[in-house]
C-alpha cells in the first residue's frame, strides 16, 4: 500500500507562483511514474504533468511554459512548481503515483488532492 500526503496549494493572486509537494510512504518496491492531476467544479479530472523515475516528464499544454514538475527518488516524492498562475489554473490538484510491490504487481494511487485558488 502506498500512502500520498500533498502540501503546498492555497489562494494566490493571479500572476503568482506555488509550489506543491507530494511524498509517497508506504510499503513498495519502487515508485514509477508520478503525476500531478486536478479538477475544476464541473469538469473532468486532468493530467497537469507527470514524471517517470528516469526524470522524462509530460505536461499538458496548458501548463507548458509556467509549471515545472520534478521529482526526488531519494525521499519518493514529486513537486510542482507553478508560476504565471491564471484564474482557470483554479482547482483541487491530486496527486498520482504508480508504484510496484513486493510481488512485482503494480498500482495506482491517488493523494487527497489540494485547493489551489488563484484570484485578486
Amino acid at each position: 500500500q502506498v500512502q500520498l500526503v500533498e502540501s503546498g496549494g492555497g489562494l494566490v493572486q493571479p500572476g503568482g507562483s506555488l509550489r506543491l509537494s507530494c511524498a509517497a510512504s508506504g510499503t513498495f518496491l519502487r515508485i514509477n511514474v508520478m503525476g500531478w492531476y486536478r479538477q475544476a467544479p464541473g469538469k473532468q479530472r486532468e493530467l497537469v504533468a507527470d514524471i517517470n523515475r528516469g526524470g522524462r516528464t509530460n505536461y499538458a499544454d496548458s501548463a507548458k511554459g509556467r509549471f515545472t514538475i520534478s521529482r526526488d527518488n531519494t525521499r519518493n516524492t514529486v513537486y510542482l512548481q507553478m508560476n504565471s498562475l491564471k484564474p482557470e489554473d483554479t482547482a483541487v490538484y491530486y496527486c498520482n503515483a504508480d508504484a510496484t510491490d513486493y510481488e512485482l504487481a503494480q498500482a495506482h494511487y491517488w493523494g487527497q488532492g489540494t485547493q489551489v485558488t488563484v484570484s485578486s
